[in-house]
Formats: C-alpha cells, structure tokens, sequence
C-alpha cells in the first residue's frame, strides 16, 4: 500500500466532523431529554455525593461528577460537556493543528462521558460505532500536533481502522441473514425497507415505489457488498482496494439519501478512507503523476496483476449469478432472483470461513508490521533508527493488544464460540468492554416485517371522550404529511419510539414521557415540536394520556401513474399504554419501579459565572431547531473553508507573478556596481568643471 497521509487527513477531519454533529444535536435536546423537568433527569442517575472524587469516578466513570466542584448541578454539567465536545470538534475541523491524539482523547472522554449517563437515550449502535473510531483516532492521529509529517508506523495504526470497516460491513450483511430475516432470504426486503427503517425521509417513499424485481436486484447488490466485497479490503492488489471503496462508499450514500440515518453512514465512510492511499486522493486534486518507462518484467507484472483483477471481478459477477439465480426475461425486460443456499448451508459457511478470515487480519496485520519495520530499520543515523524502531515497536503492540480484542465480539457475532481463545484475552476484553474501546455490530439487527411499520401515536384528552393525537415533527403521524428531512440531526427520542414500537421491551422512560406530557413541561413538548401552534395542548397540558400502536404503510401510485393525495396508510393494532392521569396508581407504581419518582426537590441554580454563562447560551439557543443548528454549523464551515481556499488561490497566484517580475527586472550586481563607478565619474567630472575649480 502507497503513502496513507491524505486518507488519513480525511479520516481524521471526518471523525471530528461527526463528532460536530453528534455533540451539537445532543445539546439541543438535553432540557428535554435530561433536564430537571426532562423525561429521564440525569441528577437521578448522578446524584451529588460527598465521596471522594475518585472513588466516584470509579463507580460512575463520568465527567460529570466533576459539576460540584464547578457548581454546577448535572443538567448543566452535561450541557458543558456537550459545549466543549462541539467547540473542540469544531476546532478540530477548521484546525489542522488540532487534529491530534490529545485532542481526540479528549472529544472521545467528553463523549463516553455523556454516554455513560445517557441510558436508552444513548445505547444505539452509531453510538458505540463513535467511541470505537474515536478511539482509534487517538491511535492513528499525531501525538500534539496536526502535522502532515507521517511516522513509519502511522500505516500500521492506520489500518486498525480497515478492520473495524470489515467488522461492521461483514457484520451487517451477516446479520441480515444469520438471524433469519425472512424478507432478506426472499430478497423482498428493500420492498419493505424504505418505509420499516428508522426515520424515513420524502425520497424513501419514490425508491418505495421502484419495481420489485429492481428492488429484488438491489437487495442482491447490498447483500454482495457486505457479504463477498469486504474480503477485498485485505487484498494486495492496489485496484481491487479502489473498487471495494467505491462499492461500499455507493452503497453509504444510497443510505444517506434514503433515509435519515446519517451518523452511521457518514462514519462507514470515514472508515472506507483506510482503502485509499495519497495518489488516488491526489489524483481527485489533479494533482498529475509523470510515469515513467516500464521495464519488460514491469510490464509483465502489470499484465498479470490486470488477469487477476478482471479474475477475481469475474469471479464476484459468478457467485452473484449462481448464489442469487439471477436471470434474465427477455421477454419482460426483468431480472429474476431468487436466493439458491439454505439457512443451513449459510450457517455451515460461516463458520468456516469465520477463522479463515481471522488469519486474513492476522496476515495483513503481519505484513504492515514487517513494512513499517523494515522502514525503521532503513532510517539514516543510529539514534532516527533506535527512535523508530521503539515506536514501532510501542505502536506494533497496541495494534496486536487492540486487534486480539476484537476477536471476541466478531467471533460472537458470526456466532462461533470463542472458547478457544485465551482466557487472558477473554479477561482483558471484560475489563475494557464497559469503555466502548471495542464493540460488536450486528448483532442488534431488526428483521423487516411486511405488515407494516409499527408506530406508536400518542393521545391526549380533557375529558376522556375526545381525544386529540400529539404531533411529532420528526416522525410519521397524519398520513397526509410527507416524512421529515433532518438528517445529519438525531432526533433522540423519535428513534427510541420506533425502538419500542418493534416489540416488547423494557422502556421506563416511556413513562417519564407521559408524566412529564401531563405535566405540561415545555422543554419536553419542544422535543415534540418547535412551533407551539402545531401543538394541540399548547395553552393547558391535557388531563389524560394514552398510547396505542398503528401499522404504517406508503401508499402507492395508481396504474395511470398519478400520485396519491396521502403519503401513508395506517390502521390501529393495538393499546400500547393505559389512559392515565396524574395521581393516577399505576402510573406513581410505575415511576417508582423505574427510578423516577423525585425523592429530592430540585436545586436552586447557583449564581456562579459559568453557570450564568451555560443560562445565557441556552437561551440563544433554546429556540432553535435541531435541524436549523446543525445546518448553521455546517453552513459556517463551508464559508470558512470556502473563503480558506480563495484566499489560498490568490496567494498562488501572486507568487508566481512577484517571480516573473523578479525575473524580467533583473540587475545583476556587477552592473550595479557599474553604475555606481559611472555615476561617481560623472560627479568627478562635473566638480573639475566648476568655476572655483577653474579659479584655482
């Protein structure tokens, strides 16, 4: 593999972007979500204690036991961690310098921080998926500095991050499969995708209505990408790392255009950047490589690394043919599909490549370890030399320690036991697991149903006899309102509402949000919306609330063509949550049995200035969406960089001219001194020329 420094740039300038995104939609939903009149109030989860500091660090490993000591209660506290999260990703983002170890480290403790008290909240997937990439940018990134200088070993730790895309990409497709997902097996699953996932957008429901064999088609496409495509980003040929690139970056952005899971997306492909090397990204530049004259061997060499390439390229079109049937119906103008292996045979693959691909990393590891050494041990002067080989040799361990722990969740996931494994490995892992160093993906996948999208539709009421729906901006509701475009915003508490909408599960919070509803606290209600007009019990709460699960359906345009007046359809299921009122038994029972009852009155906010200045920002702020705030953040990046490369522009510009002057009005020194003789001549001449001269 080439020189990495670009890609690594790019990874790098990626994480903290996301880091951008994820710190600043948090911070606007916090008085809602956490707040002392929030849904789950974290002063519950981090109740002031006179302990020592350390021995509250170790039984809640969070930032946030340091607010005491600032005076700050946990709402506020929580509020700063997200303000110096965002300040510093913003920085990080506009600042070459401070795109380094130290500041990563810090952007990833601000994070765990929040996620160690962040409950259901902040359990997802591209949660975990953050703090495991921004642990590795602590690793890959420059120690202080931003420098584009590379180590000998910034490959080596560059490439952790290649095997986290394998584990996450070939995790995914095996998820779909090993956990039989009926409408992956029936290649029916994108049918149903774009209007089951988790927030769907306005172009989910037009590529709803793409024909099902092309659907079929697409899911064959994904299913081959995650599946076959991730065992090329091991392979030493330079060309099939660029197409596994540019197939798994396609994929990302279908995701991202389809739907509103940004963070996900936008992270798989800040990992995709460890399959690039400089030439390439130089090459998107302009930036024009002379070649040189190949020798005959150079050129046999070429020709038979191209036979490999178009072989193995044959070979993916092959195992897609024969795995999936696909044919084609002239008549029709289709491609037919159908799934030709059984659960069982899958199965039987899957553990026996499982270890194959084990000894993959193992091998690539290895010959990044051997490149990087073979390096250090080529560096001029003794001491370069000694220097090199210990951080090799440092950095070689964190990447063998980092990659062996990885092993016990990625064999978990493709369901082989990890038994065999060392014990000590098993008992590193246990200790680092609560971390979020390493994580299992996958395995939290949800099977597509074709009944629907399960929907919970809250209700409120005065009287118990009419009843009112409460609208969200974010997710679906009225069948007559197209879906919601907030990406790259997470609008929390809309996802963790179709989470439990799939099934049965444990959700206390649910219960906060209903007493809270009742209460009439408005920094819950603007979760729900922004605009008070739009929501229907804006002036006095409602007196009862209830829940009840509908089925969602898109609607389909008609044989003339002409789309429908609606965007979903939907009937009722079920009762999802008992009309209640406050006071109501069984709604004190429940609060009690999920820990959020109010045992303590809440605290006077103090009167010390950083407290004062967390009250100012939230004010500016409170009034913004999710959505309007990140587009902000977004916008005033792209002016920053974009007036950087002007101004960048004009300075190359004017160096070479200040050159050409330079080289047009040349006078050399020798007729410089020429001058000064002729000159100082003339003045000698002129002096014996004047009349005291001549009376002399």
């Amino acid at each position: 593999m080439g020189e990495i420094g670009l890609p690594r740039c790019m990874f790098l300038w990626s994480v903290a972007g996301i880091y951008l995104f994820a710190f600043a939609s948090l911070y606007v939903q916090i008085p809602g979500l956490y707040g002392n009149e929030g849904i789950v109030p974290v002063r519950l989860v981090v109740p002031q204690s006179e302990r020592p500091l350390l021995d509250q660090l170790k039984a809640s490993p969070t930032l946030l036991v340091l607010g005491p000591q600032l005076g700050l209660d946990p709402q506020q506290a929580m509020e700063l961690v997200c303000l110096l999260g965002a300040l510093l990703a913003l920085g990080a983002v506009l600042l070459h310098p401070l795109r380094n170890s130290v500041v990563f480290l810090c952007l990833w403790a601000l994070y765990f921080s929040l996620c160690q008290v962040g409950q259901d909240f902040l359990q997802c997937q591209w949660d975990s998926l953050l703090l495991e990439a921004g642990f590795l940018a602590v690793v890959v990134a420059p120690l202080l500095c931003g420098g584009s200088s590379l180590k000998l070993h910034d490959p080596l730790t560059f490439w952790l991050t290649r095997w986290l895309l394998f584990r996450v990409t070939f995790g995914a497709g095996v998820a779909k499969l090993a956990q039989g997902d009926s409408e992956w097996w029936s290649l029916s699953a994108l049918s149903h995708h774009f209007e089951a996932q988790g927030s769907p957008n306005p172009l989910s429901w037009y590529c709803h209505q793409l024909p099902g064999w092309l659907l079929k088609l697409g899911g064959v496409l994904q299913l081959e990408t995650e599946l076959i495509v991730p065992f090329l980003f091991f392979a030493p040929i330079r060309c099939l790392r660029l197409a596994a690139f540019y197939l798994q970056v396609l994929l990302q952005l279908g995701s991202l255009l389809t739907g509103n899971l940004s963070i996900m997306g936008l992270l798989t492909i800040a990992l995709c950047f460890s399959l690039l090397d400089d030439s390439h990204v130089g090459a998107w530049q302009g930036h024009k490589t002379k070649k040189k004259p190949k020798t005959w061997m150079q050129t046999i060499g070429s020709l038979v690394t191209l036979l490999l390439e178009l072989g193995v390229l044959a070979l993916m079109i092959y195992s897609a043919v024969e795995l999936f049937q696909l044919r084609i119906d002239w008549e029709q103008k289709i491609v037919l599909s159908k799934t030709k292996f059984t659960p069982q045979q899958f199965a039987d693959v899957l553990k026996l490549i499982t270890v194959p691909s084990i000894w993959l990393g193992v091998l690539s590891l290895t010959w990044e370890v051997v490149a990087a050494m073979l390096g250090c041990v080529c560096a001029r002067g003794v001491l370069s030399k000694l220097w090199a080989l210990l951080q090799w040799a440092i950095f070689s361990a964190v990447a063998a320690a980092i990659f062996a722990l990885t092993l016990v969740p990625y064999t978990a996931t493709e369901g082989v036991s990890n038994g065999k494994m060392m014990s000590e490995v098993r008992k590193v892992y246990n200790v680092v697991e609560p971390y979020g160093l390493v994580s299992a993906y996958g395995i939290d996948h949800k099977a597509l149903k074709e009944d629907g999208r399960p929907e919970i539709i809250i209700e409120g009421s005065m009287d118990q006899q009419k009843w009112t729906a409460i609208e969200f901006m974010y997710k679906p509701g009225k069948v007559d309102r197209a879906p919601a475009l907030v990406s790259p915003y997470l609008p929390r508490l809309d996802w963790q509402l179709w989470e439990v909408a799939q099934g049965p599960q444990d959700s206390p919070w649910f219960t906060g949000l209903v007493q809270r509803l009742l209460q009439g606290k408005k920094d819950v209600v603007r979760l729900i919306q922004m605009d008070e007009a739009q929501y229907p019990f804006s002036q006095s709460p409602p007196t009862f609330i209830r829940a009840g699960l509908y089925k969602y359906w898109f609607t389909e345009t008609s044989q003339d063509g002409s789309q429908p007046q609606h965007w979903w359809r939907r009937h009722f299921v079920e009762e999802f949550y008992p009309a209640v009122q406050l006071g109501d038994p069984e709604l004190e029972r429940m609060l009690r049995v999920h820990g959020l009852k109010e045992k303590h009155p809440v605290q006077p906010l103090s009167d010390s200035p950083l407290s004062q200045a967390l009250v100012l920002v939230r004010g500016h702020v409170c009034t913004l969406s999710g959505p309007l705030l990140l587009l902000a953040l977004i916008a005033t990046v792209a002016s920053v960089c974009l007036v950087r490369y002007i101004m960048g522009q004009k300075a190359r510009s004017a160096a070479p001219e200040g050159k050409s002057r330079k080289a047009k009005d040349p006078q050399p020194a020798a007729d410089k001194n020429k001058g000064k003789k002729e000159s100082s001549e003339d003045r000698t001449q002129d002096s014996d020329r004047s009349p005291r001269k001549r009376r002399k």
